[in-house]
């Protein structure tokens, strides 16, 4: 995948289209007429270089337009912030659609094995390459990310990142029990080695480091007290692991730390529950968890196809919102089967319908845009169609299939073609990934197809 824009800093480009994006959480609505929802049927986002310079309704912005603008022509499509994944794991891209019986299975038979992989540099920068470009095919712009317990995969992960001037967020793993051996580090090492890597990478270009233990079972409590106190040395970092996905690994996690409260105590216990923690799945919390994690500023990374797809639980919207717990979704590749963000908006709204609840397509889509970026706490730099932010955008065609674009002539409203390209869409309906003021081409041949006429 190759960048395929004449570019400079200071060029104009004007990309006409229906524009989609969020001022902020639109909670149960589905108007069109959503305060929370910034839409312009026909409009134009003009970039300049690399960041947003104005938005607006196309009407009034293209007679301003000079020579020296590029324009690009995407009427018929909708343009959106680029998609925001919360957790997911670039070593595991061999291992999507393994059949294990439950996560810990999963873990020993496929995961563990792939990993070892990662000792090789060369491994890793092509695993890393292939990664980012299917992130990039899939429309996802920023991510938070995984590597394994070897230092090289980091760094392969970042020069890959950056080469492609990426937002992203990584971090090394840290595991020292319960894990195979030639995967295991120590507290030691794994502390100096993250040192090494946040010293190398944090604040650079686009890149930033998360603190990154796997979970409660595979660090013991000398290197959980290591992290916390890397995440108190470094405030601007992050915090990345996984709680409460799966009942056994539960009970396991309470079996090691019998003087916990919950699963959830056992990192706040070790100063790692703070402002910049993501925590994947939250699948088996109760409320003084959710209530803990909220006031601590943590955020919880909803995986609806991971955790279908290893039978580990229901993420449940509604307790969430109760306690005023932030969270975005996932896929959790490899756990979760599918890269796509509009495959994980659609087992989303699976996920809330077999508990009562109901996900509203507006939400799907601010969770998976400036949803996400808010729970970086990015939000005043990515994930929304504004101003001065970062140009970072998915560029999707509601009608990429005969099925979907009989299906989206009939939406009454905004919100109903949403859902219909959450239900029908995939791959085929990214158009184009926008990165950094800059267009990439992916493997969709739609890019160079003509324009659809407005609606």
């Amino acid at each position: 995948m190759t960048d395929t824009s004449r570019h400079t800093d200071d060029s104009l480009t004007a990309i006409r289209g229906e524009l989609v994006g969020f001022r902020g959480d639109p909670g149960s609505s589905d108007r069109d007429d959503c305060p929370m929802l910034h839409h312009h049927r026909d409009g134009v986002v003009l970039l300049r270089g690399r960041k947003i310079l104005e938005v607006g309704d196309a009407e009034r912005l293209i007679p301003q337009l000079d020579s020296a603008c590029t324009v690009v022509d995407r009427r018929g499509c909708l343009v959106m912030p680029g998609f925001i994944d919360l957790h997911v794991h670039y070593p595991q891209l061999d291992v999507i659609a393994s059949p294990g019986r439950n996560l810990l299975d999963w873990l020993d038979r496929y995961t563990f094995p792939a990993e070892r992989r990662f000792a090789d540099p060369d491994y890793a920068r092509r695993a890393a390459e292939d990664f980012l470009d299917e992130l990039l095919t899939h429309g996802t712009t920023s991510a938070l990310v995984f590597g394994t317990v070897h230092r090289q995969s980091v760094d392969a992960f970042f020069a890959a990142a950056q080469a492609r001037r990426m937002r992203m967020i990584a971090g090394k793993v840290m595991m020292d029990r319960n894990c195979p051996e030639d995967l295991r580090d120590t507290p030691e090492r794994g502390a100096r080695e993250t040192v090494e890597l946040i010293e190398r990478w944090q604040g650079v270009d686009r890149l930033g480091y998360a603190i990154t233990p796997r979970f409660a079972i595979t660090s013991s409590p000398d290197q959980l007290s290591v992290a916390g106190e890397l995440a108190r040395r470094y405030p601007d970092t992050w915090v990345h692991s996984h709680v409460a996905e799966n009942k056994e690994e539960v009970d396991w996690v309470m079996k090691l730390f019998p003087a916990a409260r919950s699963y959830l105590d056992v990192y706040e216990q070790s100063g790692l529950l703070r402002e910049r923690s993501v925590w994947a799945h939250c699948l088996w919390l109760d409320r003084e968890d959710r209530l803990r994690l909220a006031a601590r500023g943590g955020v919880a990374a909803f995986c609806p196809s991971s955790n279908l797809f290893l039978g580990s639980g229901l993420f449940d919207l509604a307790a969430a919102d109760h306690a005023e717990m932030r969270f975005g979704v996932a896929t959790d590749v490899g756990g979760g089967s599918s890269f796509s963000m509009l495959r994980t908006l659609s087992e989303a709204w699976k996920v809330a319908q077999l508990q009562g609840q109901y996900l509203s397509p507006l939400r799907a889509f601010y969770l998976a845009t400036r949803g996400g970026a808010t729970a970086l706490g990015l939000d005043h730099r990515i994930g929304s169609l504004e101003a001065g932010l970062e140009a970072d955008l998915v560029i999707l065609d509601p009608a990429a299939t005969a099925l979907a674009e009989r299906r989206d002539r009939a939406g009454r409203s905004l919100a109903e073609r949403l859902f219909v390209l959450m239900m029908l869409g995939d791959d085929r309906s990214i158009i184009e990934t926008w990165v950094d003021g800059r267009r990439w081409a992916g493997r969709c041949p739609q890019a160079a197809r003509p324009s659809h006429s407005p609606r």
